[in-house]
């Protein structure tokens, strides 16, 4: 035979059982499983500003490396010397300095030609025709080189021809000279 388990609970204590019950349910619905949600959102919020400081802690250190090595490049000042002139005379130090300074900017000197056309009328300027060869690199060294050569008053045309070796250059370069009876200075 079976047995009726019976409980006698009262009707009153049972609505106070089911309302507790429901207070308890939305306490766990309203309150604590929100509160778990933005707590891991917050969380996951954290662990990526970490990673985003871990990240600008390591940039940083390149910030510092970079600034410190372009704080120790040197500085490239290019030569500008107060202007003289050279006396008729002097004429052929211009062919050995551009010699010595195509030397040292590694180019092989083709030609160097005064043009004695640029004499007549008692000018003030010599004209030197010069061509030279090497890498184009090499070739602005000259140009700074003869930046630095006071009495070169300009450089009038520049052509460049690219072979299958080198590159050529060929300059038009006008040199300051003093009157005859002048002292030599500007």
């Amino acid at each position: 035979m079976k047995k009726k388990f019976n409980l006698d609970i009262p009707s009153k204590s049972l609505t106070y059982i089911l309302i507790c019950g429901g207070i308890i349910i939305l306490v766990v619905l309203l309150g604590i499983i929100p509160l778990n949600r933005y707590n891991a959102k917050r969380s996951q919020e954290i662990k990526t500003i970490q990673n985003q400081i871990d990240e600008q802690k390591g940039l940083g250190q390149a910030y510092q490396f970079i600034k410190n090595t372009s704080n120790k490049k040197e500085t490239h000042v290019l030569p500008n010397p107060a202007k003289t002139k050279l006396s008729r005379q002097d004429a052929e130090k211009f062919q050995n300095a551009f010699r010595v300074e195509a030397g040292r900017s590694n180019l092989m000197t083709i030609s160097l030609m005064p043009d004695t056309k640029s004499l007549d009328g008692g000018s003030q300027k010599l004209l030197y025709n010069a061509t030279v060869k090497g890498e184009f690199a090499n070739f602005r060294k000259l140009l700074v080189g003869l930046g630095a050569l006071p009495y070169v008053d300009q450089i009038e045309e520049i052509n460049l021809t690219q072979s299958s070796d080198s590159m050529e250059c060929k300059l038009k370069i006008w040199i300051a000279l003093a009157n005859e009876t002048g002292s030599g200075k500007k």
